[in-house]
């Protein structure tokens, strides 16, 4: 039996350094950008001598990297020996597993733990891939004479294979060069295998459709349960206890999120892998787990556009690094900007709920307003409403463009004041340019910001004329829309069944 999962990549749209501070909330959209993780035996059926035996195989395969590496997990103590040659080690997989086997073992009775090591003995063969959006391929346009358009992505086929440097004097391949855009793919990576590990032992049963996941999320046990051991495995991986507005998307989709109280995870930090992680998975599963999640989603007719200016990443931890460093050196000052950007970000989210609850009163007339002020740059849209429900939706678009422009404020302002580029001038001239444009709401940077990315919300069907104007700006628009899925199965290898990251909608409608 395989068992396929995947997760989706996120965009913060709110909440960029706030989030990591209880109680301040952030808004992050999930994306039809996923990480897809398989499961399935290596061996048909378990040998007798087997039964003896104190190590499990497991073998993980990312096909984009060209790589595979071979492990023996104890079966006793849950740890992990490579048996590999090279450095090809995933700890962000390596920790999924043993957390999740040590889950499985400490929730079965004996009858089921005995499933669970006939299972086990088969040995795990993993494969991990992400789409291609999470990656960039500029250069690979570039090479090819392409345009900087989502038409010339499509090009490329699902699950492109990402640069390698080469070794100028012996030609060999040395660590991949990974571009990526900003979507967090090590979250979505991490809870895609740790939802198609705790299906696959069947710890959970994510059969449920999901599309009606995400309505109930809040109190779904199975997705609980991969929440709880994908911010485990993510934290201890990454060495630090985030904020874990990433992981929390890749499970449950677009949302409102508080974060966790960080103690929740000092057992695990202090106790690592090894002997101990039994006890660990069992202070996780039982502790209190305090994180707010409220479903959340854009108003109707809004378009996310990401785009990728090719100026270079950024380092979010060296960012937030010198954001704390600022907060410590200047306590007043600091708490006077975030609670000014805290408003603004409530301003942004209550803006955009009273447009969805503006569509829910009157579909026919919110549609009319938005196909017309789409045509539009936003100093004419007022001049196109012509009843009060229509001047209503004209002014929750002011509301939530002035809220952007609010946030953008104090983000350069918090910027400029830890001596970091959090909006560089580059982005503040094409987000200013972005906002300029018809049919656009509002544009912004995503999460610690820096030149990873820039977002846009349009309006209609303006999104490709958007996206031809970044073009021009050398900007290439990716395509990457909103979809509120969290993590859920999948019927089969997404390589075979075409099942991409939303290659299908690369041509902007």
């Amino acid at each position: 039996m395989e068992v396929v999962a995947s997760a989706p990549g996120k965009v913060l749209m709110t909440g960029g350094y706030l989030v990591l501070e209880r109680p301040n909330a952030g808004l992050v959209l999930s994306t039809n950008a996923r990480f897809y993780a398989s499961v399935k035996p290596i061996y048909d059926d378990v040998k007798p001598e087997a039964w003896s035996w104190t190590w499990m195989d497991v073998k993980l395969t990312s096909p984009q990297l060209a790589r595979e590496t071979v492990y023996k997990m104890s079966m006793k103590n849950l740890t992990l020996q490579c048996v590999s040659s090279g450095d090809a080690r995933n700890p962000f997989v390596e920790q999924a597993l043993q957390y999740v086997i040590a889950a499985a073992l400490a929730k079965f009775d004996q009858d089921k733990k005995h499933d669970l090591q006939k299972r086990l003995l088969l040995g795990l063969d993993i494969t991990i891939m992400g789409a291609n959006e999470f990656y960039s391929y500029r250069d690979q346009l570039e090479a090819r004479g392409l345009p900087l358009t989502p038409e010339s992505l499509a090009l490329l086929p699902p699950f492109s294979s990402i640069t390698f440097n080469a070794d100028n004097k012996n030609g060999a391949h040395c660590k991949p060069e990974v571009a990526k855009t900003g979507l967090g793919s090590s979250a979505a990576m991490t809870t895609a295998v740790v939802a198609a590990l705790l299906h696959y032992l069947n710890i959970v049963n994510l059969s449920e459709p999901a599309q009606g996941r995400h309505q109930e999320s809040s109190c779904d046990a199975d997705l609980d349960l991969v929440h709880m051991i994908a911010q485990t495995s993510h934290c201890i991986a990454q060495g630090k206890v985030g904020s874990g507005f990433d992981v929390s998307c890749a499970v449950y989709g677009s949302q409102r999120y508080v974060r966790f109280s960080p103690d929740i995870l000092s057992s695990a930090q202090v106790a690592g892998i090894g002997p101990l992680l039994r006890e660990v998975i069992v202070d996780v599963l039982e502790a209190k787990w305090d994180h707010q999640m409220t479903k959340f989603a854009l108003p109707p007719r809004m378009t996310l556009l990401l785009g990728e200016p090719g100026s270079g990443g950024s380092s979010t931890p060296s960012m937030v690094g010198a954001v704390k460093k600022w907060q410590k050196s200047e306590p007043e000052k600091s708490l006077h900007t975030f609670k000014k950007l805290s408003e603004a970000n409530s301003m942004l989210e209550n803006e955009l709920k009273k447009l969805r609850k503006l569509a829910e009163e009157d579909n026919m007339a919110y549609d009319s307003i938005i196909d017309r002020c789409s045509l539009h740059k936003s100093e004419k849209w007022i001049e196109q409403s012509t009843s009060p429900i229509e001047q209503a939706v004209v002014e929750a678009l002011f509301g939530a463009r002035n809220a952007m422009l609010e946030i953008r404020c104090h983000m350069r302002r918090m910027g400029e004041a830890a001596g970091i580029p959090i909006e560089p001038d580059s982005q503040t001239r094409l987000l200013d340019a972005t906002m300029d444009m018809e049919g656009v709401i509002l544009a912004g940077i995503p999460g610690a910001g820096g030149f990873d990315a820039v977002f846009a919300l349009t309006l209609g069907d303006s999104s490709s004329k958007l996206a031809n104007a970044w073009s021009s700006f050398n900007v290439l628009a990716l395509p990457v829309r909103e979809d509120p899925r969290g993590a859920s199965l999948e019927n089969g290898d997404p390589r075979l069944e075409g099942i991409t990251s939303g290659i299908s909608s690369a041509n902007i409608n």
